[in-house]
């Protein structure tokens, strides 16, 4: 289905200017966005994947990651083709970077039918870069909403303060996608992201509107795992979301373009989460480690554990009415 897409500017000679992702690009007439889903038509800005579902799924919300917000919730999960970054280390760029546009055809109403059908307690719009299929998360999530159901985004954060303004009604929860702990040369030499700033901004935007935040970081072996730069990012985590902001180490593995680099030693991630720690954050996690003790949540005030997972899947839950039942301490989580 072709629909016009949301925020965008005409400019002259039928260019437009699209304001839903940070790269806000000029797109002349008959041409695409970055995206490869966004077309100029004689100066009206469509989006191609609307109602295009390339993939649908039941998930744990752990998946997402998001372990603070409804734990053991399920979520249908979807997504269309197309992304804003171009990540030569990508896992999901079968579809993220496919330029075909394709996807079985189904309506906001089919989504939420489908959601309730499988018991789902929200949906997540996720596996690509859900900004840039936002017209159809939109009127998805409106509907959701009616429904009983809560809606996430996984997201890499490139979206504008106006596309979080837009979908804020509707969006409960957000996990937002770090890479290389914000470090902007790796975003510019992997990702061909030429400025980390928009992410800021718009976890700034998410945080006033009072968006539920995780944040995970993937650390890329000796390109991407500074603790320096991670220092920086868990201190402006600190300052500006509260060390309350889970955050979320995960180890990287070799795929796609950047099959030459390495799996991150789970030492490394360790040592990591000491330094996010210590510069303050309450929730720091190690994901894509199976089984470890720090996929668990403890009390920050008296480590008792609180959430035992293993994977994606909650093996113990002993928070009582949103505080640790041995001392009282009040836990970030949305039960």
């Amino acid at each position: 289905m072709l629909k016009e897409a949301f925020l965008y500017q005409k400019l002259e000679n039928n260019s437009v200017k699209c304001n839903l992702c940070a790269r806000r690009c000029i797109i002349p007439d008959g041409a695409k966005g970055f995206c490869y889903v966004r077309e100029n038509r004689k100066g009206t800005l469509y989006t191609l994947v609307y109602g295009k579902v390339i993939a649908a799924h039941v998930d744990p919300i752990e998946k997402k990651p998001l372990y603070h917000f409804h734990p053991t919730a399920t979520v249908f999960s979807i997504a269309t083709v197309g992304c804003n970054f171009r990540c030569s280390f990508c896992d999901n760029w079968l579809i993220s970077q496919r330029r075909e546009i394709e996807g079985e055809d189904m309506s906001p109403e089919d989504i939420v039918r489908q959601a309730k059908a499988a018991g789902s307690d929200g949906i997540s719009y996720t596996y690509t870069e859900p900004t840039i299929f936002m017209e159809f998360a939109y009127d998805t999530a409106k509907l959701a909403r009616l429904e009983g159901l809560f809606n996430t985004f996984v997201t890499n954060g490139y979206m504008t303060p106006e596309a979080v303004d837009m979908m804020s009604p509707y969006l409960d929860a957000a996990t937002v996608d770090f890479k290389g702990s914000g470090d902007p040369n790796f975003y510019r030499k992997y990702s061909a992201v030429q400025s980390v700033e928009p992410i800021y901004e718009a976890l700034k935007a998410m945080k006033e509107k009072k968006i539920f935040i995780e944040i995970t970081d993937l650390i890329v072996p000796e390109v991407g795992d500074s603790p320096e730069q991670l220092r920086k990012l868990a201190r402006w985590i600190v300052d500006n979301l509260g060390p309350e902001t889970p955050i979320h180490l995960l180890r990287f593995h070799p795929d796609y373009m950047a099959t030459d680099l390495k799996y991150t030693p789970t030492a490394t991630l360790e040592k990591l989460r000491e330094v996010a720690v210590q510069e303050g954050l309450y929730y720091v996690y190690l994901g894509n480690v199976p089984g470890h003790k720090y996929e668990n949540t403890y009390c920050p005030a008296c480590g008792t554990l609180l959430i035992e997972r293993y994977g994606f899947y909650v093996s113990l839950m002993r928070i009582k009415d949103g505080r640790c039942p041995k001392c009282g301490f009040k836990i970030n989580v949305v039960l």
